[in-house]
């Protein structure tokens, strides 16, 4: 090829680059290898941008004719991963869901944030595999030299990346961003974890500086909200104010806060006084709301206390439906009450309600999915060694999942006892009646009124 012909057509390659990376639209492809439903989900936030179908060679594809550039996250049932897209990318993705998060790579316009992203995420789960078993035990001079040691490192090899590529000022910010706010919440839990791991109060050792980088956090940037350093940053952040500024000024001794009214009406107030970004504090105070309903186990009356608080703090909260949905929900299933009108169909095809499957018997209800297929194994096996240990009551297993074909392949595969197996054709409403907040949850029942509605599997036998 005649010289001023090639630079010809490497000067047309490059304009075609840059154009395409002008666009405002975004192609964003891949392939799941033993996907475990039929659908991505692409989200930004908690909001469902798009949806794409897997074909016949689970492959999917997502055209966005314009976007905002940002964090982005994908759903395939029982995994999610973040995704930075800008626009005019072009990006391809593999994985495996056998092992999704180590399998994941990208490719094409876009990859080297996004590749840099995902193995710092891996980083970020090695690093925690020995925050408990060898950070957190430090005293506070070594923890918070090897605290900067490891941030020091990731943000080397940031600078490198961005010396090998242009990205946009964006992208940098959340890949600081990444970094600061994994130890910033580290050295946030410290004095805890490490009280719980030694048994040593360490709050009075601490360096006057230890908290220096509060100087440099922000409350106000909504492009950090969804990226899950910062937010673990947050709440970490609000729970060690709360704790430190309830426990001394609030006079409650033994570094114990024993009111959880008290605690987290002051949380509540916190966050009104120091976050300003409206979607991040929506967030935290549906974090405090949730935590309170769902752990503290409170009298009734004191949740009504908190509820009314949060309307007054929160009132056009963007979760508030949710959060009233949860408080009537929680209402609605506490000690001696009769169990929710919900009706379930058995493998006949017959509807039948909890009442009449639990009238005159001892029952735990318990929950699974077809789309989870190791907690369908694990919670199944489970469930042989209590009905052993535990004759008196009887094991009802009731299934969230949606589709109902799959859900009597699974029973005649385990070859379950069809009698205590039950489908339901409204999970949202099941879920959201009976408060399913974790995949081991149950339902302990006798004569169809509730014993305790927030039990566990695992920890309450």
């Amino acid at each position: 090829m005649p010289r001023k012909l090639l630079y010809l057509f490497i000067f047309v390659l490059a304009s075609c680059s840059k154009e395409e990376k002008k666009s405002p639209g975004v192609f964003f492809a891949g392939e799941i290898v033993n996907p475990t439903n039929e659908y991505v989900v692409l989200y930004k936030g908690d909001v469902v941008i798009d949806s794409a179908k897997l074909d016949d060679s689970n492959r999917f594809t997502f055209k966005l004719d314009s976007i905002s550039n940002g964090l982005y996250h994908f759903f395939h049932p029982g995994e999610y991963q973040y995704l930075y897209l800008e626009q005019g990318d072009s990006l391809m993705a593999r994985l495996n869901t056998t092992d999704f998060d180590e399998s994941l790579v990208f490719s094409g316009i876009g990859e080297e944030i996004n590749n840099y992203l995902i193995n710092q995420y891996l980083l970020n789960e090695e690093e925690e595999r020995n925050l408990f078993s060898i950070y957190y035990p430090m005293g506070p001079q070594d923890f918070e030299r090897r605290m900067d040691s490891l941030r020091n490192l990731k943000l080397e090899t940031l600078q490198k990346l961005t010396e090998e590529v242009d990205l946009s000022k964006e992208a940098k910010d959340i890949a600081q961003a990444n970094i600061d706010y994994t130890y910033y919440n580290y050295k946030e839990r410290y004095p805890y974890e490490h009280r719980k791991s030694t048994g040593e109060p360490v709050m009075n050792r601490l360096t006057d500086d230890f908290y220096s980088y509060r100087d440099n956090i922000t409350y106000n940037n909504r492009q950090f909200n969804y990226l899950r350093p910062y937010y673990n940053f947050m709440k970490s952040h609000i729970e060690n104010l709360t704790y430190t500024t309830c426990s001394h000024e609030c006079a409650i001794k033994e570094d114990v806060v024993k009111n959880q009214l008290h605690y987290n009406r002051h949380k509540l107030k916190l966050i009104d006084s120091v976050v300003q970004e409206k979607e991040l504090k929506d967030n935290l105070y549906r974090n405090v709301a949730f935590y309170y309903l769902l752990r503290s186990r409170d009298k009734e009356e004191n949740n009504a206390i908190f509820i009314d608080e949060f309307h007054q703090l929160s009132g056009n909260n963007r979760h508030i439906e949710e959060i009233n949905d949860l408080y009537e929900g929680i209402r609605n299933i506490q000690p001696n009450k009769d169990l929710p009108n919900l009706w379930v169909t058995n493998s006949e095809g017959e509807t039948i309600s909890l009442h009449d499957i639990a009238k005159g018997k001892k029952v735990v209800f318990y929950f699974w999915s077809t789309n989870y297929k190791k907690h369908f194994e694990d919670i199944t096996n489970r469930v042989s060694e209590l009905s052993k240990a535990n004759p008196r009551y009887t094991f009802v297993g009731i299934s969230t999942a949606s589709d109902e074909v799959a859900w009597k392949g699974l029973l005649a595969k385990k070859n379950l006892d069809e009698n205590l197996q039950f489908w339901s054709d409204n999970a949202n409403t099941l879920r959201r009646t009976l408060i399913i907040d974790h995949p081991n949850k149950c339902i302990i029942t006798e004569d169809a009124k509730i014993v305790d509605a927030f039990s566990d599997m695992y920890a309450s036998f």
